[in-house]
C-alpha cells in the first residue's frame, strides 16, 4: 500500500472510531435521563447516563481547574497529536500495532472531545455479569481498552518471534 492510502486510512480509522463514540454519546444524551437504569440484556448490560468530569474513574475530578485542564486536557491532545504523528510517519508499523494506536488515538479523541466541548466526558454503558462488573463507561474507553489489548498481542508475538541471544 503508498505511504499516502496508508495515512489516508489511518486517519480515517481513528476519526471514524471518534465518531462513533460521539454518535452513541449522543444518543445517550439525547434519550436516557441521568442515573436512569435501561436494561439492554437483562441485568447484565444495562444504560445508564452520567457525567464524569475526570478521567478514568473519576481519578483528577477534584484538581483545581488550571492543573485539570492541563493534566486532563492539554497534556492528552500533545500525547494524542504526536500518537498520530508517530503512526503517519512510521510506514513500517506492523499492522496490529497500527491498528492498537489507532484505536486508543480514536477513543482518547472521543473523550477529549467530550471534555473540551462539555467540560466532561458522557458515560451509559454498564456491565453487572456476575462477578464481572464495570463502572459506567462509554465506547470511547472500549476502544482504548480493545487498542490496548491490540498492542499488547502484537508485542507478545514480536517478543516470540524474535531470535534468542546468547
Amino acid at each position: 500500500m503508498n505511504h499516502t492510502l496508508r495515512n489516508i486510512c489511518i486517519l480515517l480509522l481513528i476519526f471514524t472510531n471518534a465518531g462513533c463514540d460521539q454518535a452513541t454519546k449522543r444518543a445517550a444524551r439525547m434519550n436516557i435521563g441521568y442515573y436512569e437504569s435501561i436494561d439492554v440484556i437483562g441485568k447484565y448490560l444495562i444504560l445508564t447516563k452520567t457525567e464524569n468530569s475526570g478521567a478514568f474513574l473519576s481519578t483528577g475530578d477534584s484538581l483545581d481547574g488550571t492543573v485539570k485542564f492541563v493534566l486532563l486536557s492539554l497534556l492528552p491532545l500533545l500525547i494524542l497529536g504526536y500518537g498520530i504523528y508517530y503512526l503517519l510517519s512510521n510506514p513500517r508499523l506492523p499492522r496490529l500495532l497500527v491498528l492498537g494506536i489507532s484505536f486508543v488515538i480514536g477513543g482518547g479523541l472521543g473523550n477529549l472531545y467530550d471534555r473540551l466541548l462539555y467540560g466532561s466526558v458522557t458515560d451509559f454503558l454498564h456491565i453487572d455479569f456476575y462477578a464481572f462488573k464495570t463502572g459506567i463507561f462509554n465506547l470511547a474507553d472500549v476502544s482504548i481498552m480493545a487498542g490496548m489489548i491490540m498492542i499488547v498481542i502484537n508485542l507478545y508475538f514480536k517478543r516470540s518471534s524474535a531470535p534468542l541471544t546468547e
